[in-house]
């Protein structure tokens, strides 16, 4: 509106600034360029004042509204807060309510379940009670009877206790008279004799080995065992190996004592005196059982200890000297074992090589046996071969039979039996 005031002021200065221009009249314009600014002036002020008197009425009516539509607010808000102030009030007396009754069921519930405990109680007691006597009967009785049971035990092992006591002194009066049977010589050799016999039956026959022989002829000396071996030439006569065992017992368990109290001289005078027990029974073995041809030129002696056969090997050149000087070989356990096993493998092989030429000829006349039997087959399949070609030929004959009687009615089996005069003892099963 005041751009259209100013535009209306403004064609009028210049309406009237054309009009004074064409009347040659300075002053005309110069007073209607002065009329048109008291003009603008005049208008801005009006325009001013109307603008402030708009504006402060705009200003008291939006005060109005802002005061009206606060006024409002305030009292809704009053509104809203009396109705939550109304429900929280309702809502508070429900809780109440609530609470008074969630306690008076809480309360109930809480007797019930105080006398359902003590219901409970009362009757456990009682059940406790009757199984603390039960168990207490049962305990009682049980307890009694194991301890019958273990007294009654008690008294029986004491009773094998003092019997056994008794046996243990029969036992050391009985190991007193072992260890006198033990320091006896002849007992000890007799228990390694055993040993050697033992080794022997285990790996060898009966005739492979004899016992308590006189291997020197004329001598009433006996060795105790003598390995039976084939003789060098084919006459059947046999070689005998002496074996003799020998057990210095005394020497080695000294020898063993001083190893225990680790005394280097009692060590090597120990050692000393059973090198010297063993070359001595070399020497008899050579001097009473050694006489080739009939006997082998070495002789074995046999130690039943390992540990005895462990001490004889790390006495330097005590082996070489009982072989070279008495033919003697030692020979432990385990040492004999593995020799009268490589015995064995070789009478096996020498038993063999005897029977060879047996098995050659056994083989000889097998094969001409085979001859016969071939010939014998090759007769038998000629002989099939001509019947195949008979019953091919019959065959053929009974096909044509057949189709010249295809037109032929067929009798019953009965009827034709009895046309034919055959009875049920001639029929035969034909293959299909």
């Amino acid at each position: 509106m005041l751009i259209a005031i100013l535009l209306i002021v403004l064609a009028v200065f210049v309406l009237s600034l054309v009009a004074g221009l064409r009347r040659g009249d300075a002053s005309a314009a110069d007073q209607a360029m002065k009329t048109f600014g008291e003009s603008v002036q005049a208008e801005f002020r009006n325009q001013r004042d109307e603008v402030a008197l708009q504006s402060r009425h705009l200003r008291e009516e939006l005060d109005g509204r802002y005061k009206n539509l606060s006024d409002s607010l305030l009292a809704r808000m009053h509104e809203n807060l009396t109705l939550q102030n109304s429900q929280f009030a309702k809502l508070e007396t429900r809780f109440e309510s609530l609470e008074k009754k969630l306690v008076e069921h809480l309360s109930k519930l809480d007797a019930n379940v105080r006398d359902s405990l003590e219901k409970i109680r009362h009757d456990n007691t009682a059940k406790l009670e009757d199984m603390r006597k039960t168990v207490d009967e049962k305990l009682q009785s049980t307890l009694e009877k194991r301890l019958g049971d273990s007294f009654k035990l008690v008294s029986e092992r004491l009773e094998q206790v003092h019997k056994g006591l008794g046996e243990m002194q029969n036992l050391a009066a009985g190991v007193g008279d072992l260890k006198k049977a033990l320091t006896n010589v002849k007992t000890r050799g007799v228990m390694g004799e055993y040993q050697l016999e033992f080794i022997l039956e285990q790996l060898l026959t009966p005739d492979q080995y004899r016992k308590n022989v006189s291997t020197r002829p004329g001598s009433k000396n006996f060795v105790e065992f003598a390995i039976v071996l084939p003789g060098r030439d084919d006459s059947g006569a046999s070689v005998l190996l002496p074996i003799d065992a020998k057990f210095p017992t005394e020497d080695y368990n000294a020898l063993q004592e001083a190893y225990e109290k680790a005394d280097p001289v009692l060590i090597d005078k120990f050692r000393k005196q059973i090198s010297a027990r063993i070359v001595s029974s070399a020497k008899d073995i050579r001097d009473k059982y050694l006489e080739p041809p009939c006997t082998t030129d070495f002789g074995i002696m046999f130690l039943p200890i390992e540990g005895l056969f462990a001490e004889v090997l790390r006495e330097p050149g005590l082996m070489e000297t009982l072989q070279r000087d008495y033919h003697v070989t030692i020979a432990g356990p385990t040492t004999l074992s593995a020799f009268l096993n490589s015995l064995q493998m070789g009478f096996r092989t020498l038993a063999i090589e005897k029977r060879s030429s047996e098995v050659w000829k056994i083989l000889g006349a097998v094969k001409t046996e085979f001859g016969k039997f071939g010939d014998v087959l090759e007769k038998t399949r000629r002989k099939l071969e001509e019947a195949s070609s008979v019953i091919e030929g019959a065959g053929v004959r009974s096909r044509a039979i057949e189709r010249k009687l295809r037109d032929v009615q067929q009798l019953p089996a009965a009827e034709a039996q009895g046309l034919l005069a055959l009875d049920d003892s001639s029929d035969m099963p034909v293959d299909e």
